[in-house]
């Protein structure tokens, strides 16, 4: 079995880590993506992160929400059936999460944006976004890393009907 540079452990035999993941969708039915502030890659994500011990994934996915974007106006509307992984790249392994994790499996919820533009706030206190936009659902897998695609065409997959039902 492969091992990292950093972590004498075999990929495969380290956890995955537990976090949530966030569809922010706006008055028309747009999704939030921000640009990460750790890449010069053309990359973007939605916001999403850990689940703090004794927290559940709806306070964990409202919580990073309000982190990572500093909205608090906002309503889950609904959550995915089942818990989704990807694993990290191999060069990654060692990097993040100090090495303990292969990867993140993920619970995710789809947000009813209760605020307007001038609401969402991503110079917080521990910045992850350094821009951000809405974007249609069906666009977010050609925005994402490569690693992380399938995940999000599970996401839109899992959500479509949540979002073509919207408003």
């Amino acid at each position: 079995m492969p091992s990292d540079a950093g972590n004498d452990t075999p990929t495969a035999d380290l956890p995955y880590r537990p976090g949530v993941g966030i569809l922010l969708l706006n008055n028309e039915g747009k999704v939030f993506v921000g640009h990460r502030i750790d890449t010069t890659a053309e990359a973007w994500q939605l916001p999403q992160g850990g689940i703090d011990p004794g927290e559940s994934p709806q306070q964990a996915a409202l919580r990073e929400l309000e982190e990572e974007t500093g909205v608090t106006k906002a309503e889950i509307l609904a959550e995915s059936r089942d818990w989704f992984t990807y694993d990290l790249p191999q060069e990654l392994v060692g990097k993040v999460w100090g090495g303990r994790f292969r990867g993140q499996r993920q619970k995710w919820f789809a947000v009813r944006y209760l605020g307007n533009d001038s609401n969402i706030n991503i110079a917080t206190e521990h910045p992850e976004f350094k821009a951000w936009r809405w974007i249609a659902l069906e666009e977010l897998p050609a925005q994402i890393v490569a690693f992380k695609r399938p995940l999000y065409e599970a996401i839109v997959e899992e959500f479509h009907d949540v979002v073509a039902n919207y408003g």
